[in-house]
């Protein structure tokens, strides 16, 4: 079986461990990572969503935070830092440098991120295959109104330096207009026997590689059963502030409207919380077949549960 994710953030990650945990033996699993928020930050190229995937699969991830490597040292932010070099607010461990420093070279000699990515995979063997959305530089920006007046900032600047402190205006992809499918991206999705899309920001991780021209379309036109599990539990994100950025685009934070905002012609199935199974019905509704599960990615155990659902109902869907 071939498996498509697309995915951003930790708990894309987490639900990726838990896919490897139930495929069976030959089975092959493409992930489709975000790279909107990528920044570049001490003239390195950081690109957070596809590190963490590959940390965490890899091995390498710290477990506490679900970003950066374990048993990490700070001592080269503390050098910046000492020379007054910022941004102060992005903190970068001595391991995570390395990665961005191989990167950026690589990079600078002409190899572009999807090769990049497939060279820094083989230290790390995740176990998928991890493409980036696409070659091309896209940055996803956030249109903010603060004491400094009506601007656009970094996602990055708007969630670790601001904390999603104040209300997200809008979201713009910014070079997503023009950027194109990495290589092998809509190949992956054309092949696929099955699409997921994990449990990660509907708009600033899966809203963003949706974004590129080509990847809405090619995953609306798949012939494989396209299955989503939600971010939302009760009214709340699980982590994160998908409710601030779901704001931003007219959608309530709730299971039922992060389902009906992806749309019966881009998705089949959907995953509701327990919690939620009151909104089972209206989803259905909406003509995407839902089930309520549980969906805490609590332990291995609970992850690799959440995953067989979602490849059970894929399977539903295919009936």
């Amino acid at each position: 079986m071939r498996i498509v994710a697309l995915a951003g953030g930790i708990g894309g990650a987490r639900f990726l461990r838990g896919l490897k945990d139930v495929v069976a033996p030959g089975d092959e699993i493409t992930v489709i990572g975000n790279t909107g928020d990528d920044i570049h930050l001490f003239g390195l190229k950081v690109c957070p969503d596809l590190d963490t995937v590959m940390y965490t699969l890899g091995g390498g991830i710290h477990e506490d935070q679900g970003w950066g490597r374990a048993e990490e040292s700070y001592a080269v932010k503390d050098e910046l830092a000492a020379y007054g070099v910022g941004p102060s607010w992005f903190g970068l461990g001595d391991k995570d440098f390395a990665t961005h420093i191989v990167r950026t070279q690589m990079l600078g000699a002409g190899y572009p991120l999807s090769a990049v990515t497939e060279a820094l995979c083989d230290r790390w063997q995740p176990g998928v295959r991890l493409l980036p959305m696409s070659d091309d530089r896209v940055e996803t920006h956030v249109r903010i109104t603060d004491a400094d007046g009506t601007r656009a900032v970094h996602f990055q600047e708007y969630w670790v330096k601001l904390h999603a402190a104040v209300d997200a205006e809008a979201i713009i992809p910014v070079g997503a207009d023009t950027a194109k499918p990495a290589p092998g991206v809509l190949e992956a999705i054309a092949a696929a026997d099955v699409i997921l899309f994990p449990p990660s920001n509907p708009v600033v991780s899966i809203g963003t590689i949706l974004a590129v021209p080509g990847i809405r379309q090619a995953v609306a036109s798949a012939p494989a059963p396209v299955v989503g599990l939600s971010p939302i539990i009760g009214g709340a994100p699980v982590r994160g502030m998908a409710d601030k950025v779901l704001a931003a685009v007219g959608v309530e934070a709730t299971a039922e409207a992060v389902a009906l905002h992806y749309g019966c012609d881009l998705i089949d199935g959907w995953l509701v919380d327990e919690a939620d199974a009151a909104s089972v019905d209206a989803v259905t509704a909406g003509g995407i077949r839902c089930l309520a599960v549980p969906l805490l990615m609590t332990d291995p155990a609970a992850t690799a549960a959440m995953a067989r659902a979602a490849l059970e109902l894929a399977e539903q869907v295919r009936a």
